[in-house]
């Protein structure tokens, strides 16, 4: 079997897997299995370029190589161009996008540094599996040094619009870029949709089939690989006798009050003032739900330098107090807000004791929380998983009830409708979203990606050395 290398910003490890996502951990298993090694940022900032250094670490058949960022890389690279341009680029907020000369440098220094340290390290015969937006340029960087491995990409965030990514900098680079890889992989159809419209309305493409483009001589895949969990383990999270207390726990403090729970990074794109709003109307609008609903929002600390992240964060300490003043009582806390990270098997348990799982992101690449709320249900008495239609996980999981997060009296409709459901149309709906959940699983991501990408590579064999060339 040939060895996998996979490169990320950051690198799960082996040593702590109760630290990482359900995602992290099934790819870690995957890994351990074939042999392979994972590449990236090991988290750590340095003061001074000359001090970055590979690590190595070994943990059976897998390799992690990793090195740290210089402070002047954090800044440019990490906050400026992929979390202050890129981030908001795709996710269609220009508004709070942040253009400089100085990020886009650093961005492209940090990932010229990466191409030339891993470049050594490589075998003829490795396939390649870049991840996210932080590592576009990469591939394009391996080229540039030779590499005539099989190399595929897999982006975790949406894909912009042709009329939102013209507006950004460097946007021809940047899909030239992507242009250079054998495989590009999205989490939907519309993603996928954006960025074939893109290449072939403003790089002069030509689709040859619904998958494969043709441009500047080059083809490339582009596919959909919808990003799942390890759904068996998930659920056995949620139901082992550490959870049964919890919910046990969660359950008697409420009595018979409806529990309706929200788990989110606290990002702009996570819709989350306006779902409080949403909560506050389904107060307004059923006064029955007055001391019989609460809502319990987990929202995870995340780039806290990042000043649209603090904004966002007062914001919702403002609406959660206010909503809590005008509505609450000495026994009944409307709004239950949490600005923490909460261990896995915690969170599998406060999903499965939640009558209500909203998922109402403005824009999502797929939403993983979605698919863990589904998983962690009690298939007898399931919960009602409320989605987004902007969520990437919407496109597949239909028996959700589907809103637009920008309508709070939609989204507080559903609430309403959800907290009356009957058992068995809840039954109904949860079997079917089940199904499709284990159907796309996180082993059936990562199987389908690397064997689309081995396909590539064949079809790479059979072609021109002199197309192997990229742009930089």
């Amino acid at each position: 079997m040939r060895r996998l290398v996979i490169v990320s910003n950051r690198v799960a490890n082996p040593a702590c897997d109760q630290a990482h996502g359900g995602l992290a951990v099934c790819v870690l298993d995957s890994l351990r299995k074939r042999g392979a090694m994972w590449f990236g940022w090991n988290g750590a900032i340095v003061t001074d370029e000359a001090e970055i250094d590979v690590a190595t670490a070994k943990f059976g058949d897998l390799t992690l190589m990793t090195m740290p960022l210089a402070e002047r890389d954090y800044r440019e690279y990490y906050l400026g161009f992929a979390n202050a341009a890129l981030w908001p680029v795709h996710h269609n907020r220009l508004d709070l996008a942040c253009f400089t000369q100085e990020n886009i440098e650093g961005y492209r220094r940090v990932n010229d540094r990466f191409a030339g340290t891993l470049m050594p390290l490589l075998a003829p015969s490795d396939l390649i599996w870049v991840h996210d937006y932080h590592f576009i340029p990469l591939g394009a960087g391996l080229r540039a040094r030779g590499a005539a491995n099989s190399i595929g990409f897999f982006l975790h965030i949406p894909f912009p619009t042709p009329d939102v990514l013209v507006a950004m900098p460097e946007h021809e680079w940047l899909i030239n870029s992507l242009c250079g890889y054998d495989l590009v992989g999205f989490q939907t159809k519309t993603d996928q949709a954006n960025f074939c419209r893109f290449v072939c309305d403003f790089m002069g493409g030509e689709m040859i089939s619904d998958e494969v483009i043709r441009v500047a001589d080059k083809l490339v895949s582009a596919s959909v690989f919808p990003v799942g969990i390890d759904v068996d383990a998930f659920a056995s999270i949620a139901k082992n006798p550490k959870a049964t207390k919890l919910i046990q726990r969660l359950r008697s403090v409420r009595e018979l009050r409806m529990n309706v729970i929200g788990v989110d990074r606290l990002d702009y794109t996570k819709g989350l003032p306006d779902r409080l709003r949403a909560f506050k109307r389904v107060i307004e609008l059923y006064p029955q739900n007055r001391r019989a609903v609460t809502l319990m929002q987990i929202a995870t600390p995340t780039r806290e330098d990042v000043r649209a992240y603090a904004d966002i964060r007062h914001e919702l300490e403002a609406l959660s107090g206010e909503i809590n003043g005008e509505f609450g009582d000495f026994d009944w806390t409307p709004v239950r807000y949490i600005h923490r990270r909460i261990a896995r098997d915690t969170l599998a348990a406060l999903y499965r004791g939640s009558h209500v799982g909203l998922v109402t992101p403005l824009r999502d690449g797929m939403n993983l929380v979605a698919k863990e709320y589904v998983a962690a249900q009690d298939e007898g008495n399931p919960g009602v998983l409320i989605l987004s239609r902007f969520a990437g996980a919407a496109e597949d999981l239909q028996e959700a009830l589907i809103v637009n997060p920008y309508d709070a009296d939609e989204v507080a409709h559903a609430m309403q409708i959800a907290i009356n459901m009957p058992l068995a149309e809840r039954i109904e709906r949860h079997g079917a979203l089940m199904a499709r959940v284990r159907q796309q699983d996180a082993c059936a991501w990562m199987e389908g990606f690397l064997d689309a990408l081995a396909d590539c590579g064949q079809r790479r064999a059979n072609m021109d050395p002199r197309s192997f060339c990229v742009r930089s």
